[in-house]
C-alpha cells in the first residue's frame, strides 16, 4: 500500500458535494466516497492522459462476429428493445470501435446512432433527441460525471429512456478485492444508492433491470 495519502478530490464528480472521505487505497490508487451521493472516486492525479486512455482501448477487440460479445450486450440491448416502440430512434453512447450494439439493434429494424471520444466523434450526434439511449461500460470512464448527466438530460426526448451497464458498488468488503477496480480506466464507480441519488436529482424513474444494468425513465 501507498505510504501518501493523495489528497482527496475537492468536490465530487456527480454531485459536487465537498464532503468525500476514504473509502478504499490498494497498491495503485486510492478511492474516496462521496457523503452524498455515494459515489466511489479516485482522484485526478490517478487519471490516464488521452493518448494513454485510448492506446488502452485499442486493445480491445469486440466486433459483431465475438458472439460472447453479442451476449454481453443483450443484456442490456434486449430489455431495451422490449420496452421501446418499433419506431424509436437510439444513441450508443460511448459505442466503441466496433459499434456492435447499433449493428445488432439494426438486425431488429431499430435504428441506433453511434458516438465515441476516440472512434465516433462527430458532433452531429449530439444536436439530436432520442427515444433512448445505451451506455454499456462507459459510465465508469468518465470523469466529469455531472457534465455527462446533463447532456444526456437534454439528448433525451420527453418519455426518454435511459440505459445504462456498469457494474455497482456493493460494500467495502467486496470492493477490495474487486476486478473491477483494477482497470485504470475506470475512475468513478456508482452503487444502487448512487443511481437512487440520479433518479432523485433529475426526476427520474429507476428500474433496476441486472445485476450490471439500470434504466432510468424520463416522465
Amino acid at each position: 500500500m501507498n505510504d501518501t495519502l493523495p489528497d482527496a478530490p475537492s468536490h465530487c464528480p456527480l454531485c459536487h458535494h465537498d464532503q468525500l472521505v476514504l473509502f478504499h487505497q490498494d497498491k495503485k490508487r486510492a478511492y474516496f466516497q462521496c457523503q452524498q451521493c455515494q459515489l466511489v472516486t479516485v482522484p485526478a492525479v490517478f487519471y490516464l492522459d488521452e493518448v494513454a486512455e485510448k492506446a488502452f482501448y485499442d486493445l480491445h477487440d469486440n466486433t459483431l462476429a465475438d458472439e460472447g460479445y453479442q451476449r454481453f450486450l443483450s443484456r442490456t440491448l434486449t430489455p431495451v428493445l422490449d420496452a421501446i416502440q418499433p419506431d424509436a430512434k437510439g444513441l450508443d453512447f460511448g459505442c466503441g470501435e466496433g459499434a456492435v450494439l447499433s449493428q445488432m439493434a439494426a438486425k431488429q429494424g431499430v435504428s441506433v446512432n453511434n458516438y465515441d471520444l476516440f472512434y465516433f466523434p462527430e458532433q452531429g450526434q449530439l444536436q439530436q433527441q432520442y427515444d433512448f439511449i445505451t451506455m454499456t461500460e462507459v459510465l465508469e470512464h468518465i470523469a466529469d460525471a455531472q457534465q455527462v448527466f446533463k447532456q444526456l438530460q437534454g439528448l433525451l426526448k420527453p418519455a426518454g429512456l435511459l440505459a445504462i451497464m456498469t457494474k455497482r458498488v456493493r460494500d467495502h468488503a467486496s470492493f477490495i478485492d474487486w476486478h473491477y477496480k483494477h482497470d485504470p480506466t475506470h475512475i468513478n464507480f456508482y452503487s444502487e444508492a448512487t443511481f437512487e441519488w440520479i433518479a432523485q436529482a433529475y426526476q427520474w424513474q429507476l428500474d433496476i433491470i441486472d445485476s450490471d444494468v439500470v434504466f432510468f425513465r424520463v416522465p
